[in-house]
C-alpha cells in the first residue's frame, strides 16, 4: 500500500491514541478530565465570595469556577461535572449548607470518585472532597473560609503554597486569590503544563455601575503563561473598576481595600494618564480623600496636559477640597479646550455658587 493511502488511516488512529492516553482509565466514555488548582473562599468583612483557577486545558474558566453574591462559591474539577456548579449554588440558596450541599451532590454521581470539588456558603462554612480516582497527586486543604485543591498536581507543595500566599496576602479577596494561584503556579502546579486560569469574585451589587453582582470576572483561555496574564489583566481591573466599587460600598473595609489600591498605584508610578484620571474622578465626585483626589488627578495632568476631560477631574476635585477659586480657574480652561462642552460651562457655574 503506497505511503498516500497509508496517511488518511494512519492520523485517525494516532488522534484516537492521543486522547486515550489523556483520559484516566476508569473515565467515563465522552467526558475529559479538568486537572488543575483552585481556591475558594469568603470575605466575611466585605461579604465577597470567590474563585480562582488554573489548568492545562482550554477555558478553565468556562467550567470550573461558581459563585453567587448572597449564596456561595463552587469549584467544579478533575472529572469535572458543572452540575455540581449548577444545582450546587441552587442548593446553596436554598439555605443549605456547604456539607449538606456536597452530601447530596456525591450521593447524586455514580462517578463521584472521579471528581474534585470544594464549596463555601454564606456564611463562610467549606466543604470538599477529592474522590479516589483522581489523578496524583489530588487533594485538598482547608481552613476558616477558604478551601484549596487540585488533581494532577507536581505535589502537595502546590497546595501548601496556596495556602501560604492566601493566608500571608493582606487586602481584597481578589487579590489574596490571584495571590494564591501565583503561588501554586510557582509551584509547579499542573504537572502537564499551563494553558488557561481564571478569577470570579462577586459581591451584591459590586459589578459595573453597581447594576449586577460580579466584581471580577476574568478568564485566560488559551495562553503559555496564563496566570502571569490573568495578573496582568486583574491589576487592570483593580485600577479601573475595583476602587470605583468599593469607594461606593457602604462597609469601611472596602474604603480602606480602595485606599490600598490607590496607594499601590501611585508608588509603582502607573504611567498611565486615564487610571489616575478615573481614581481621581472616583475620589472627587464622592467627597473622598479629596486632598488625594487633587494629587492623584494634576498626576494624570502630567502626563496628559493638554487633556480637557482631565482638566475638568482636576476642578471637581479642587471643589470637593473646597477651593472653589481653582476649581472655576481649572474649568474654564477645559472650556476653553472644548468651548461647546455644555457640561463644562454647568461645571462653571457650579463652583461659581459655591464661591458666594
Amino acid at each position: 500500500m503506497s505511503r498516500q493511502r497509508l496517511l488518511p488511516i494512519i492520523a485517525p488512529l494516532v488522534l484516537c491514541l492521543l486522547l486515550v492516553v489523556n483520559l484516566p482509565a476508569d473515565s467515563p466514555a465522552g467526558e475529559t478530565p479538568t486537572a488543575t488548582f483552585s481556591i475558594v473562599a469568603y470575605d466575611p468583612e466585605t461579604q465577597e465570595w470567590g474563585v480562582a483557577v488554573a489548568s492545562r486545558v482550554l477555558a478553565v474558566g468556562y467550567i470550573v469556577p461558581w459563585a453567587e453574591a448572597g449564596v456561595g462559591a463552587i469549584a467544579t474539577q478533575s472529572l469535572a461535572d458543572v452540575g455540581y456548579g449548577v444545582q450546587g449554588l441552587a442548593l446553596l440558596q436554598d439555605g443549605l449548607t456547604a456539607q449538606e450541599v456536597l452530601d447530596i451532590l456525591l450521593a447524586r454521581d455514580p462517578d463521584r470518585e472521579n471528581r474534585q470539588v470544594a464549596i463555601v456558603d454564606k456564611d463562610g462554612n467549606v466543604a470538599n472532597f477529592t474522590g479516589t480516582a483522581c489523578l496524583n497527586w489530588a487533594g485538598n486543604i482547608s481552613g476558616k473560609y477558604y478551601s484549596i485543591q487540585g488533581n494532577i498536581l507536581t505535589g502537595e507543595n502546590v497546595v501548601k503554597e496556596m495556602e501560604r500566599a492566601f493566608l500571608s496576602t493582606e487586602g481584597p479577596l481578589a487579590r489574596r486569590l490571584l495571590n494564591a494561584i501565583i503561588a501554586g503556579d510557582n509551584a509547579g502546579g499542573d504537572s502537564r503544563g499551563k494553558q488557561s486560569s481564571a478569577l470570579l469574585v462577586v459581591k451584591e451589587h459590586g459589578g459595573y455601575q453597581g447594576k449586577f453582582d460580579r466584581l471580577v470576572d476574568i478568564k485566560v483561555d488559551d495562553n503559555p503563561e496564563p496566570v502571569k496574564e490573568l495578573e496582568r489583566i486583574y491589576n487592570l481591573w483593580e485600577y479601573n473598576f475595583i476602587v470605583e466599587a468599593y469607594l461606593g460600598a457602604k462597609g469601611d473595609a472596602e474604603k480602606e481595600y480602595a485606599l490600598q489600591i490607590i496607594d499601590r498605584v501611585l508608588s509603582e508610578q502607573v504611567e498611565n494618564a486615564e487610571v489616575y484620571n478615573s481614581m481621581a474622578w472616583a475620589l472627587a465626585t464622592r467627597k473622598l480623600y479629596p486632598e488625594r483626589a487633587v494629587e492623584i488627578a494634576q498626576k494624570s495632568l502630567a502626563l496628559s496636559p493638554e487633556d480637557a476631560n482631565i482638566m475638568d477631574t482636576l476642578a471637581e476635585a479642587y471643589y470637593a477640597n473646597g477651593d472653589f477659586k481653582q476649581a472655576v480657574e481649572w474649568e474654564k480652561k477645559a472650556l476653553a479646550k472644548n468651548p461647546e462642552n455644555e457640561y463644562f460651562q454647568q461645571q462653571i457655574e457650579k463652583f461659581e455658587r459655591a464661591m458666594k
